[in-house]
């Protein structure tokens, strides 16, 4: 018998990736004796720099930038107890449409099969039970966020492992909330561009085509310190405008989709491992 402990291993793009959607999962699991594993992908050099330099504007240093991404991003691993981080250090491929989506050595550049090959390394050393990613559209569109999912379904086609597998993403009744919250703490108070809007009544799924509901209420207050510790991208994520009460009422519920299982487990369910333990 296999005596190591249960494993859930975490595939994210950028540093600050793992706080927002799987942070309570990562918290939780961590406190149930679980082993976590958080696998970036890239150095998110494309975020802000100091004092808010965005990229492309004069004075914004990616390396810099990567670097202090790196420091926050193990900030946010203490916070949550995350047990492993690995990074591949791809670089930042930035928004879709950017022209660092084709800067060498972008991870949107990067053919799967290298990605993959990398990440199928990591899953035979950790053997996860659980591996959590994006779904294929990156839950928005993001060019690094479709490629974790790319690497990550290759990867584990290349191995014999059989572990359950999620992808991200938010109940459309989530999403409604999320629409009327960004207005109460909008800066100007305007509506919202009606385009935007509509694009994000189209994030996530109906609710029910969701398959599993992990309640991390507990752990919503290391969740919003993860997020926290990212201050470099504070004005990026808007999560933080509501204070720690208000963000886990909104956020204390994670969800996601079973895409690969071997164990049976009825669905919906409310533990990533179910039929594990």
């Amino acid at each position: 018998m296999n005596n190591r402990p249960l494993t859930l291993m975490a595939v994210h793009a950028h540093p600050d990736d793992e706080a927002t959607g799987t942070g309570g999962v990562l918290a939780r699991y961590a406190a149930e004796g679980m082993r976590t594993v958080l696998v970036t992908c890239t150095d998110g050099g494309c975020g802000d720099g100091p004092e808010g330099v965005k990229p492309g504007d004069p004075g914004h240093d990616p390396a810099a930038v990567a670097l202090m991404r790196r420091q926050e991003l193990e900030a946010s691993c203490e916070v949550l107890r995350i047990g492993h981080l690995e990074m591949l250090d791809y670089a930042d491929s930035g928004m879709m449409g950017w022209p660092t989506n084709d800067a060498p050595g972008s991870f949107w550049r990067t053919p799967v099969e290298e990605g993959a090959g990398r990440l199928a390394e990591l899953l035979r050393h950790y053997e996860p039970d659980v591996v959590v990613t994006y779904d294929e559209n990156g839950f928005y569109g993001h060019p690094d966020h479709i490629q974790a999912n790319r690497i990550t379904m290759a990867a584990l086609a290349m191995t014999t492992l059989t572990p359950k597998v999620y992808w991200t993403t938010a109940p459309r009744s989530m999403m409604q909330r999320f629409g009327e919250v960004m207005r109460e703490f909008g800066a100007d108070g305007q509506e919202p561009d009606p385009a935007e809007a509509a694009a994000m009544a189209e994030i996530g799924l109906p609710d029910e085509e969701i398959t599993t509901w992990v309640d991390t209420t507990a752990f919503g207050g290391q969740k919003f310190d993860a997020l926290a510790a990212h201050a470099s991208q504070g004005e990026n994520i808007f999560f933080l405008k509501m204070g720690q009460e208000r963000f886990t009422e909104l956020m204390g519920v994670e969800t996601f989709v079973r895409v690969q299982d071997t164990t049976g487990a009825a669905v919906p369910e409310n533990d990533l491992f179910a039929g594990l333990r």
